[in-house]
């Protein structure tokens, strides 16, 4: 069995300060648009851990299983408002750097449909899952959230 290191006993006070920072960050938008964003950089990332934290707290916020299950091909999916589509496209941009810097056409329906704060707290949010998924897959995490709710 590989052992797991909990970042929260490892570095408990950087965590809490990270801890700190992502809600007040997922915060600052609604709700539904913020899960979105969440779960499709972890779609992305290959976080199995977050994909299944964040569509349980999506469900229980009253997302559709519909929308859930189309985040993999958001684009061909018209489920979804073109302020969503901004976000889910920015999402892709900013996750993908590595890829190649294509972020431009993303940042112009940014623009469109998000105010420059807004801009900045999506940006924020984008890069606060991204660290997430990053400490949940290099440290093995996995938090069963049902089990975690009925307990």
């Amino acid at each position: 069995m590989t052992k797991v290191t909990d970042p929260f006993a490892a570095a408990p006070q950087l965590m809490k300060q990270w801890m700190g920072t992502s809600l007040a960050v997922q915060e600052s938008l609604e709700k539904s648009l913020i899960e979105l964003v969440k779960i499709r950089a972890s779609i992305l990332n290959g976080c199995a851990n977050c994909i299944n934290m964040h569509t349980t707290e999506a469900r229980a916020a009253g997302e559709t299983e519909q929308r859930l299950y189309l985040l993999a091909a958001w684009h061909e999916a018209p489920v979804y408002s073109d302020r969503e589509r901004a976000a889910l496209a920015w999402t892709d941009a900013l996750t993908r750097l590595s890829e190649g810097h294509t972020h431009k056409g993303a940042k112009a329906a940014l623009e469109a449909h998000f105010t420059p704060e807004e801009q900045v707290k999506l940006t924020l949010m984008i890069n606060v899952i991204n660290g997430w998924n990053r400490l949940a897959v290099g440290f093995d995490l996995w938090y069963d959230m049902p089990a975690a709710k009925a307990a």
